[in-house]
């Protein structure tokens, strides 16, 4: 997808729209051009300018450039945040003891109500124009659509801040309405703001087109959004609709209706895989290494459904991804991400996600050499300033910025949440549920994708077994992308993750068998042993990165390694007492269940609207 062609303007145009007063503090919004909206909205490329706008409050530092992306989503079953001490900072986060005055917190939340604003401002005016209904049917087409992806990027803005603060105010008029009626509104229960987006998703959905009729309407393939990407939104939002939320009392419940939200989201993801737009790239390493790190123009299969845009080099408008996270280049970068020992041993040996998803290496001062790293300074590997082309990042270079994009939405999760909705509202999986999760499983192992193989997950399972099975392959698929701790939260699953992969890091220190989890399928049969290498050799002075035998590592990542160094290779440090030492002694030190499955309101937001209440516990 081209950034060049999809350009993002700052929203200039539609500052003099933004509410002054009272209101204004709340949305923290400022005037900053003399344009009526009549000028602003005045024809198609004013109003996409406009529109533009909205789109560019989904990146930068404070949303999916690195915090809500990278700070919020961990520590989880698979990924814990930074080492160091408490910090009021993002440590703090990381580890479930964020209070309402830590400073990463208040300005996310306040550009994610930005965004809202801009949305609701084009919403507003848009089908007043004019064109809207009086133009040529290009024109009518276009500003429908762009109707249409405001009211779905509203949609993605308020489920990012319902699903990290819970019940929120309902702002679903621009600031100049809203600060007239109600300027310091009060907050209103999730799942009737979640019912209001899910409406507007359907309104979406029907005035946005396919990706194969974007070019049939006069727009150019970009990262706009498309009608299967709203379906694959409404779908997720109705399956976070349909789960279990803290409510304001602390207590984690699941509304009685909530299948009907499953029925939603199974039929939207139907439509989506019969709609032949979309596809697996049969690759998991190339649409990671070529697709992603290679600032791809073209996606041929359409599995990079909806992508937060990142350009500019600034925290304004780019992205910190394969900075922030990732392993070292000739030791740039915070490598602020890690892999959980006991997430790397869920995979299986041949599971080819695994060496994307688990990057065992730093890089030296040359670019190309690879440093193999202890079990415990693993780093999340999706996104690598290594793998940057197109261009190539020079190993010398200090640039932060690497105009990554953040992958919100892919067409495997659409496979994978089909499964489980059609899983619940069949009480077990039908053979349709089998072949969507199984699609996305072959793949992983790099099998054809339509041919049965022997990686399958196995007929014949009931609805709790299925789910297990579902529940395992959304983390080896999805890991490192932002969504599993929202996952855990919505089947009301988080603390016992944490409980259990605690107890296992546990283990593993002390080279004791760990115990299959309770809450999804377990790990294979020689991750359960006493016999885990506590060194492993890596091979001196290699360019691979590849993590398994005949690439990084010399021996085996699943048996006791021979006491003398091999020649040719350099010993690590891998399992033993610092998994507890390093791993275990921060993770998810804070958590509290019926707190800690929010982040407090930011004292900001509460001072700023004096009818904000807090959160539970905080």
């Amino acid at each position: 997808m081209n950034t060049r062609i999809f350009k993002k303007w700052s929203l200039l145009s539609v500052g003099l729209l933004m509410i002054l007063g009272s209101c204004r503090k709340y949305l923290d919004q400022q005037p900053t051009t003399e344009l009526s909206a009549d000028v602003v909205f005045s024809d198609v490329p004013s109003a996409l300018k406009a529109l533009s706008g909205a789109y560019s409050r989904l990146v930068g530092d404070q949303v999916y450039g690195i915090r809500i992306s990278l700070y919020f989503p961990v520590d989880n079953d698979e990924m814990q945040g930074p080492t160091g001490a408490a910090d009021n900072d993002r440590r703090d986060i990381a580890r479930y003891s964020a209070t309402s005055g830590n400073a990463q917190i208040n300005n996310p939340f306040k550009q994610l109500f930005q965004g809202i604003e801009f949305a609701n401002i084009c919403i507003d005016n848009i089908p007043k124009m004019a064109m809207y209904t009086g133009g040529s049917d290009q024109e009518k087409k276009q500003l429908q659509r762009m109707y249409g992806e405001a009211l779905a990027l509203r949609a993605q803005f308020y489920y990012e801040a319902i699903r990290n603060w819970g019940d929120l105010p309902a702002h679903f008029v621009p600031g100049y309405s809203q600060a007239t009626a109600d300027p310091f509104p009060k907050r209103v229960n999730a799942d009737t703001l979640y019912n209001h987006i899910i409406a507007d998703l359907k309104i979406a959905e029907d005035l946005v087109p396919w990706k194969s009729e974007i070019t049939g309407i006069g727009d150019q393939l970009d990262e706009r959004l498309t009608k299967g990407t709203i379906k694959g939104l409404r779908a997720r939002i109705s399956l976070a609709r349909g789960g279990y939320k803290l409510n304001s009392s602390g207590v984690m419940s699941r509304p009685a209706d909530y299948l009907t939200f499953y029925q939603i989201a199974k039929d939207e993801c139907n439509e989506i895989m019969t709609s032949s737009q979309h596809s697996l790239n049969p690759s998991y390493r190339a649409l990671w290494k070529d697709q992603v790190n290679g600032h791809a123009v073209a996606d041929p299969n359409g599995e990079l459904m909806f992508q937060a845009s990142a350009i500019g080099l600034t925290g304004q408008e780019d992205t910190k991804l394969g900075y922030y996270n990732g392993p070292t280049v000739n030791g740039l970068g915070n490598k602020s991400i890690n892999v959980l020992p006991t997430y790397f041993y869920l995979f299986d040996s041949t599971d080819t996600r695994r060496d994307v998803t688990c990057a065992a290496y730093n890089v030296g001062a040359n670019g190309t050499v690879k440093v193999g790293q202890a079990i415990t300074a693993i780093c999340d590997g999706k996104y690598r300033r290594d793998w940057v082309t197109n261009p190539v990042i020079s190993p010398t270079s200090a640039v932060q910025y690497l105009g990554l994009k953040w992958q919100i939405l892919r067409y495997s999760d659409v496979l994978l949440m089909f499964a489980e909705a059609d899983n619940e509202l069949n009480g077990g999986p039908s053979a349709a549920g089998y072949t969507a999760l199984n699609q996305v499983r072959r793949r992983g192992f790099g099998k054809p994708i339509n041919t049965p193989d022997a990686v399958d997950i196995p007929a014949g399972l009931n609805k709790s077994d299925f789910f297990l099975a579902l529940a395992r392959e959304r983390s080896l698929e999805l890991g490192g992308e932002g969504i599993r701790k929202y996952d855990l939260i919505r089947w009301n699953l988080l603390g016992t993750a944490l409980t259990e992969t605690k107890a296992n890091l546990l283990k593993m220190s002390t080279s004791t068998v760990m115990l299959n989890p309770t809450y999804m399928s377990g790990y294979p049969s020689y991750s359960l042993s006493t016999t885990l290498p506590l060194s492993m050799f890596y091979i001196t002075n290699t360019v691979s990165d590849n993590n398994n035998v005949g690439g990084l590592w010399f021996n085996s990542l699943y048996f006791t390694a021979s006491a003398a160094t091999p020649t040719g290779t350099t010993k690590v440090t891998w399992l033993g007492a610092a998994v507890n030492t390093t791993a275990l002694a921060r993770f998810a030190t804070g958590f509290i269940p019926g707190k800690s499955e929010l982040l407090p309101i930011p004292q900001p937001a509460r001072d700023a609207n004096i009818n904000l209440t807090q959160n539970p516990g905080y």
